[in-house]
């Protein structure tokens, strides 16, 4: 099994930046991918970027140009850099694990705030 653990999130201004971590362990051998989600109130949980064992990255059009997703894979750790934050990026946020398309496991949840 992979357990993840998110950290990072908080309170932050508009036009802020905040970095959030997602560390992986267990049976991290299976991973080929990662990625970040996010899950405002009243919404469904959406992408917001991807990357591969390769590093190939994917993101939602309303993150492209302000997050950048990057992993370290001597630490099993994927990062999340939010800059230039907006109110409407308030969400918590989960990382999850995934071996082709299956999901092996998603993390607890960081909670991000942007509000003045």
């Amino acid at each position: 099994q992979v357990q993840l653990v998110e950290s990072g999130g908080g309170l932050v201004q508009p036009g802020g930046s905040l970095r959030l971590s997602c560390a992986a362990s267990g049976s991290i051998f299976s991973i080929n991918g990662m990625g970040w989600y996010r899950q405002a109130p009243g919404k469904q949980r959406e992408l917001v970027a991807t990357i591969t064992s390769g590093g190939s990255t994917n993101y939602a059009d309303s993150v492209k140009g302000r997050f950048t997703i990057s992993r370290d894979n001597a630490k099993n750790t994927v990062y999340l850099q939010m800059n230039s934050l907006k109110p409407e990026d308030t969400a918590v946020y989960y990382c999850n694990a995934v071996a082709g398309s299956l999901i092996l496991s998603w993390g607890q949840g960081t909670r991000v705030t942007v509000s003045s």
